[in-house]
């Protein structure tokens, strides 16, 4: 990963933390089942982090996208938890660039519906990630990315079976 994405993904996460409250933290915790972390910043935080963040780090291809959307989905360091905030930046990341994503990134987007844990990370991802992708999509990309759904519909995985669902009543 290059530097560049490195300090993005830095930039972003202390502007999350330095947006959080204990006591929204501790509700969305709650409210996600303690799977994730939270920093306690809110969804208008994590939407104004990834504007600062587009102003401040501008001409971000579509590598540079997915490298900062992965490291935002990933751990924040070694044996701790992945932040709510830090998925919720990489989902809106990837809704304001979606028009830089290929039928390629559906595995990518697999992985992170896999384990979102949350319908709250995964609805949006559908909606405004998967679903305007594959409306981009024409000839040979448009038919690899059907069989990648119809993948996805048979998944034991309930999010990606879930995920595949709602992608299909919302092209319907």
């Amino acid at each position: 990963m290059n530097q560049r994405v490195q300090d993005a993904a830095g930039f972003i996460d202390n502007t999350l933390q330095n947006e959080g409250t204990w006591y929204r933290a501790e509700e969305v915790e709650s409210r996600v089942g303690g799977v994730l972390r939270s920093y306690g910043a809110s969804v208008g935080a994590a939407r104004g982090t990834i504007r600062d963040a587009g102003t401040k780090f501008k001409g971000l291809g579509h590598d540079d996208v997915t490298a900062l959307a992965s490291q935002l989905w990933g751990q924040p360091g070694p044996g701790r938890r992945p932040v709510y905030e830090r998925r919720l930046a990489a989902v809106v990341l990837l809704q304001s660039k979606v028009a830089l994503l290929r039928h390629s990134d559906l595995t990518r987007l697999e992985g992170f519906i896999r384990s979102a844990q949350t319908a709250e990370l995964v609805d949006p991802l559908i909606a405004d990630v998967v679903v305007p992708l594959l409306a981009a999509l024409g000839g040979l990309d448009r038919q690899r990315a059907g069989v990648v759904m119809a993948r996805w519909s048979q998944d034991p995985d309930r999010w990606v079976r879930h995920a595949a669902a709602l992608a299909a009543e919302i092209t319907a």
